[in-house]
């Protein structure tokens, strides 16, 4: 089994961890509750395809096959107990780069609630001192506000657009790349998201907000 895999990450009510068979009801509940507000970011085929789709055990099979030769981590997203969504960290390379790509979605009943940014800033942590990367990207259509939002509050860069960058929803893309390097976070980048959080909730609970706590 490939460095850093399996494994679970926690981070309060958020845990990430390998996608299981019997998620299966519960992933296909999520992704069909979610198909209009998953549909227009989602990674499509420019050549049509051929035969049935594959099956929810053999979707698992290549997701564990990738994850053991260590090319990528495909981990479900909980919150309170609960299948949330899902974070990928792909295209794993050492070498020279030693760097990785994330892609991540969560339901539209679970947005707003700090999950997003909490996953991310756990699997970049887990990559940066398990797996030893230095560099993590993130590639975000322009049109993906809520998307662009985790990147700004985790501090990512945006390193510029890259024209017709990939295949979504049926046609080739322009996408925004943000990235972080080992040495921007030398605390971790979870340790700057949880100070992003309570500097937050302090000023919202400032007599000059008017009280309250808005969500990040």
């Amino acid at each position: 089994m490939a460095e850093g895999w399996p494994v679970t990450l926690v981070e309060g009510d958020v845990v990430l961890r390998p996608l299981r068979l019997r998620d299966e009801r519960a992933w296909f509940e999520l992704r069909s509750q979610n198909a209009r507000w998953l549909d227009p970011w989602e990674a499509t085929s420019p050549v049509p395809l051929t035969g049935p789709p594959p099956t929810f055990g053999q979707y698992l099979r290549t997701l564990r096959a990738e994850a053991r030769r260590g090319q990528t981590l495909p981990f479900a997203v909980d919150y309170q107990g609960r299948l949330a969504g899902r974070l990928t960290v792909s295209q794993i390379t050492y070498g020279a780069l030693r760097g990785a790509s994330i892609g991540y979605w969560v339901g539209e009943q679970f947005a707003g609630r700090g999950i997003t940014p909490t996953a991310v800033a756990l699997a970049t942590d887990h990559c940066f001192r398990v797996l030893g990367l230095h560099r993590m990207e993130i590639n975000i259509r322009p049109e993906n506000a809520a998307s662009l939002r985790v990147v700004e509050k985790l501090g990512f860069r945006d390193e510029g657009l890259r024209e017709r960058y990939l295949h979504i929803a049926g046609e080739w893309a322009d996408h925004r790349t943000f990235a972080l390097t080992a040495e921007e976070v030398p605390g971790g980048l979870l340790a700057r998201w949880r100070e992003v959080r309570r500097a937050a909730a302090r000023s919202a609970a400032s007599p000059e907000a008017g009280g309250g706590v808005t969500p990040v």
